[in-house]
Parts: structure tokens; C-alpha cells; sequence
């Protein structure tokens, strides 16, 4: 099929190489031409894992073309909206006002029967409400929203082989044109046995913001535990492990730590409590603001215990800090707990040295009062105290003996309860987790 995608961020990038890769004709489109510039010559602007393989080799067959200029989406059946609908300044609402002129740009460009697909996460109603925009000035086109389920290290194949499809249409009980057509883009996912729910534009809207609700409820369930386990004695980890074998309840997401970050959950959650408010139903999500609040918290709880590991003086000590990016498999330092933890750290007089695999451009164009070296073992080098806040897979695989030779100082913070704690301790090291004795 003929496809366009407008928006060439995070989602749009990935979006597009991936239908590219399914055999799909596209186009992606971005106002930013050095971004469009780079995806043109095959190279993604951030570190995704399997993006630029799929990338080249989409551009290299022809498949996959991007640009500058929204005519050159007006002959695609499929249009996918993939911009970005950020945390409006001063408030918890989202912004849609790169939603909003993406339609207005695309309205002019639709041919007959084109459908408009949005994918961006968006407040309940924004559906509704451009669907009546665009059929007072495009009739001949209809609307669909299809919610993304993307995770950071994952969205390549989160995109090839998702684990459900969900289509918001006009009318869930109508003729189905709308869903055939999302049908034959995403035909590989559904013969591979991809569950496939259509439904309205409210309840495909709900979806999303929904699943991040509850994931970051889960995430902050078990940090709420964390602080009680920290002044009765208990193990939060075996605690997780108990509860986890509920089924109902389930282990993932059980990992208490540093809390959540990112460029999503908590933007979402806070735009899903501005929107039950504005809806006059505030008190229905009320426990959101206690879910982001406990998060938050938990960076501070991760100082708290670096200050008492250096005894309460930590001006002037050498800290080194593994990981600046929210999470593992990606370069995104967006609200990240890692980097937070970090600045707080350097705000008290620290000398903090980070590290990390792919987030260190990032972190320094955001905090360049930062020192940043490439090499966690130049990192370790001279450390009164170590902080993991991330948990990449080179640094739970660290070996307490030989790290212990290039600290000058035997302490460790393991702010995701990654390690081995018997091991590190009988290397000699002051190791504390989160929540854990």
C-alpha cells in the first residue's frame, strides 16, 4: 500500500521503517530538514535497537522515502499521524497543537478515500473533534485512530509483532471500511495471530493512556512498598516475588527502584488527570497524582541514600553515576531519573562522573555542568561511591572484585536491585538497594 507517515520523531521513524519492511510503499514526512536528512541517508537520530538495519535497508530498496514537504504524502491511501503531543508549560495538559497543524496540513493534500490514521497519544475526544474538523474540509476522507504500544528498546519489533492491534473508528458498527483498510497494512500482523480490536475513537483513545496508567500504578505500588520494607526490615524483592506469583497480580513491573521516566508515562499520566478534570470527573484519578508523586520521590530517596553512604558529606567526593538514560536499550534522557539523580547529586557539592552506552550526547546537550566519560571503567577510577541508576546489562555484569581495585571508596548504591548483594558485600563493598535490608 501507498502510505505516508507525518511525523518523523521517535514513533514516525520507526513507524515508517517498519512498514517499509513489511513491503509498503512510504513516505515520511518532517518539517525539521536535518532530521529528514539523516533518515535519507539511513541513519535514525537516536539509538534504537534494530531500527537502523530495517532503516537502510527500507531506503536502500526504494521502499522508503522522506521529505520535507507535505505534498508529497497526497498520494497515499494511509496517512499516519505520528507527531509528538508534548506536556503543555505551566500546566498537566497535553500539547496538540503539532497534532492539530498536521491535519490542518494534510487536509488540503487527501485524495479520495484517503484515511487519516492518528497514532499519537492523545486526551480522549481529540479524535472526535478532528473528525469533524477534517469533514468539513476533506469529506471525501475519513479518520481512524490506531494507539501506539511501543516500548524504548523494543519498538522495532513492538511494530512488526505487536501484541494487539487496536482501531478506533467512526462507526465500530458500520460498513468496516476504515478496519479493512488498517486490515490489509497490517495483514502480517494479524495472520501471525495479532489480536485485533476495533472499537470507537474514545475507547481506542482510552487504551493507551490507560495501559501507561496502570503500568506506572504498578511501578509505584511497589516503590509505596519499598519505603515500608525500608523502615520494618523487610525485602521488597521478596516481597515483589510473592505477591508476583498472583496470577492476578503478576511479576512484571514489580521492580522497585529509581521509578519511572521517560517520554511518555509520566506526561501521560499527568495529561490523563488534566483531561478527567476538564471531563468534571478529577476525583476518578485522583490516585494519579500519588502515583507521580511517589516517583518522584524515589529519586530523592536514591540521594538520601548516597549522602549516608558518604556519611553525610558528600562535597567534594568523587561519585560516579552508571547510566544517564531512563531506562536500559535507549539514548532518551527525556525526564529521566537517572540524569535527575545525578544533577541533584552535583547540586550538593558532588564531583559526579556518568557513564552510559549511548545517552552520553544526549545527557550533555541538557547538563553540560556534568563530567561525562565514555568508559565505565574511567568512571570507577577514584570513586568514593558508585550509584547504578540504570540497569544496562555491562553494568549488573560488573564484578565486584575487580571493580573494587579502581574505587577509593568500597560503596555502591544499586538504585534498581540489580546485583548480587552477597557477592558485592563478600568483595568487601557497603552495598544498599532500594527497599531492601
Amino acid at each position: 500500500m501507498r502510505i505516508s507517515v507525518i511525523g518523523c520523531g521517535y514513533l514516525g521513524a520507526v513507524h515508517a521503517s517498519a512498514m517499509a519492511e513489511l513491503g509498503h510503499e512510504v513516505v515520511g514526512v518532517d518539517i525539521d530538514a536535518a532530521k529528514v536528512a539523516e533518515l535519507a541517508a539511513g541513519r535514525p537520530p537516536f539509538f534504537e535497537p534494530g531500527l537502523a538495519e530495517i532503516l537502510t535497508s527500507a531506503t536502500a530498496s526504494g521502499r522508503l522515502r522522506f521529505s520535507t514537504d507535505i505534498a508529497d504524502a497526497a498520494d497515499a491511501e494511509v496517512h499516519f499521524v505520528a507527531v509528538g503531543t508534548p506536556q503543555s508549560a505551566g500546566t498537566n495538559a497535553a500539547d496538540l497543537s503539532y497534532v492539530d497543524a498536521a491535519f490542518a496540513a494534510l487536509a488540503p493534500h487527501l485524495a479520495d478515500g484517503a484515511l487519516v490514521v492518528g497514532k499519537s497519544t492523545v486526551p480522549v475526544g481529540t479524535a472526535s473533534r478532528l473528525a469533524e474538523l477534517l469533514a468539513a474540509v476533506a469529506p471525501q476522507a475519513e479518520v481512524a485512530w490506531n494507539p501506539e504500544f511501543l516500548r524504548e528498546g523494543f519498538a522495532v519489533r513492538d511494530t512488526l509483532e505487536p501484541d494487539r492491534l487496536v482501531y478506533g473508528v467512526r462507526d465500530p458498527g458500520g460498513d468496516g471500511r476504515a478496519a479493512s483498510v488498517l486490515d490489509r497494512v497490517y495483514r502480517a500482523a494479524i495472520e501471525a495471530g495479532a489480536p485485533r480490536i476495533v472499537t470507537d475513537y474514545a475507547t481506542a483513545e482510552l487504551v493507551k493512556v490507560a495501559a501507561n496508567a496502570f503500568l506506572a500504578t504498578k511501578i509505584s505500588f511497589i516503590n509505596a512498598m519499598a519505603e515500608i520494607a525500608d523502615v520494618t526490615g523487610a525485602d521488597v524483592t521478596a516481597l515483589a516475588d510473592a505477591i508476583g506469583h498472583d496470577a492476578r497480580i503478576g511479576r512484571r513491573f514489580l521492580n522497585a527502584g529509581v521509578g519511572f521516566g521517560g517520554g511518555c508515562l509520566p506526561k501521560d499520566i499527568r495529561a490523563f488527570t488534566a483531561r478527567a478534570e476538564e471531563l468534571g470527573r478529577g476525583e476518578s484519578l485522583a490516585f494519579l497524582r500519588e502515583v507521580d508523586a511517589i516517583n518522584l520521590r524515589q529519586r530523592q530517596r536514591v540521594v538520601d541514600l548516597a549522602v549516608a553512604a558518604l556519611g553525610g558529606q558528600v562535597h567534594r567526593k568523587r561519585i560516579a553515576v552508571l547510566g544517564v538514560t531512563f531506562k536500559p536499550e535507549s539514548d532518551d534522557v527525556r525526564d529521566s531519573p537517572a540524569l535527575d539523580v545525578a544533577v541533584q547529586l552535583k547540586g550538593l557539592g558532588a564531583d559526579v562522573v556518568a557513564t552510559d552506552p549511548e545517552g552520553i550526547e544526549n545527557a550533555r546537550a541538557r547538563h553540560p555542568q556534568l563530567d561525562y566519560v565514555s568508559s565505565t571503567r574511567e568512571a570507577l577510577r577514584g570513586a568514593d561511591l558508585v550509584v547504578l541508576v540504570t540497569e544496562w546489562r555491562e553494568y549488573r555484569a560488573l564484578d565486584p572484585v575487580d571493580s573494587a581495585r579502581l574505587v577509593a571508596g568500597r560503596r555502591i548504591i544499586d538504585a534498581r536491585n540489580v546485583l548480587d548483594a552477597a557477592a558485592w558485600r563478600a568483595a568487601g563493598w557497603e552495598l544498599r538497594g532500594i527497599g531492601r535490608p
